[in-house]
């Protein structure tokens, strides 16, 4: 295990060759913390470092633990620094820590995850981002045994499907389309959780009979047209990550968020319009960045495009596409972009990503582009 961890560290310092130079902790950084249950792994990151994803570089690996990546609520960690002056932290080997007042319990069973549970888990759970094609294979909802268009928790449900007895469905509606932000292309739709269902009768559809389901929970009336996605008993998912910077340059947008608010900060579930097919994974960080605006320059001095009279917004824009200059009398100033944030992929598809905001200067906007730095 040793010798792995080894050339992870090896392979890290060559995708990241300057970060065992730049790697400086903070001066508010502890020598000694105690992890506390509801910990996270990103919030130990911040404690020590300003660039929590380069956590794998400080943190060293330690024999008394099985998983270099994984710590527990009770764990003592000490930093030092080792004989060339590199800051590492480790497990301090046999501390405890005694307090007439608080009592850590160390829970090896469960170590401590990388962001909150409670905001990731109703995304890697229940939230799907799917195809159009993905929704015509599921098996839909026909009717009830109430000619009701809404349907609510005790109710059965048809379904066209042959589903087998006992199985239990969560029941989906297709929600937004998560377009690119360039083309206007469907990049996946959005499928909501309305409910939840267990299978009381099986089908069969040859025979013109559908299954039938009970409603057993309800997050929102279940309609006609609702589909259907098993759950599996006792699913288990990885909330675990390695954080990493992309090693390739990529850039992107922001298309969604989960609270559909104009503005959010921290702790904010987000989509992104890249995935797999830009070689993204779970675990990724990655900066936020915002245009800053259009300054237009005229004899009466600066203003900023959208305070602009409508005609020096259509010269700028008529110029912008013919590659033109302006006019002599007026200068168009194109800002650069600002690093407002900081997040992390924990669910990735082929075209897009859920993302959580790990860190903000400013609220955060849909439109707002993403980059490997």
């Amino acid at each position: 295990m040793k010798s792995h961890i080894a050339a992870l560290l090896l392979a890290t310092s060559a995708v990241f060759p300057a970060l065992a130079q730049t790697l400086a902790v903070k001066t508010s950084a502890p020598e000694r913390y105690v992890v506390k249950k509801g910990d996270t792994l990103w919030d130990i990151s911040s404690l020590y470092l300003n660039s929590p994803w380069k956590w794998p570089a400080l943190w060293q690996w330690n024999p008394q633990i099985n998983n270099p990546h994984l710590i527990y609520p009770g764990d003592v960690l000490s930093l030092h620094y080792d004989s060339e002056g590199n800051p590492r932290l480790s497990l301090a080997k046999g501390v405890r820590r005694l307090s007439p007042q608080v009592r850590v319990v160390s829970d090896k069973n469960q170590a401590i995850p990388t962001l909150p549970l409670a905001v990731m888990e109703p995304f890697m759970r229940f939230e799907q981002a799917m195809g159009e094609s993905d929704f015509d294979q599921l098996p839909m909802v026909l009717g009830s045994n109430f000619n009701y268009k809404m349907n609510i928790e005790g109710h059965l449900l048809y379904v066209k499907g042959d589903l087998p007895r006992g199985g239990n469905y969560g029941i989906y509606r297709k929600g937004d389309a998560y377009r690119d932000p360039d083309n206007g292309a469907i990049l996946a739709y959005e499928s909501i959780l309305v409910g939840t269902g267990r299978v009381v009768r099986t089908g069969n559809i040859e025979a013109g009979k559908p299954s039938t389901v009970k409603i057993e929970s309800v997050r929102r009336e279940v309609k006609p047209s609702d589909v259907l996605m098993p759950i599996s008993s006792g699913q288990s998912y990885s909330a675990n990550f390695k954080m990493t910077q992309p090693v390739q340059a990529i850039s992107g947008n922001i298309i969604a968020s989960s609270n559909k608010l104009r503005e959010f900060s921290t702790m904010a579930v987000v989509v992104i319009d890249l995935g797999r097919k830009d070689d993204l994974h779970e675990g990724n960080v990655l900066a936020i960045h915002r245009q800053s605006p259009t300054v237009i320059e005229k004899e009466s001095g600066p203003s900023y495009i959208e305070d602009a009279s409508s005609l020096d917004k259509v010269i700028t824009q008529v110029s912008e596409w013919f590659g033109e200059e302006n006019d002599e009398d007026s200068v168009v100033w194109h800002m650069p972009k600002e690093q407002v944030g900081e997040l992390m992929l924990f669910k990735v598809y082929d075209n897009i990503s859920y993302a959580m905001v790990t860190k903000t200067r400013q609220p955060v906007r849909v439109g707002d582009s993403v980059s490997s730095r």
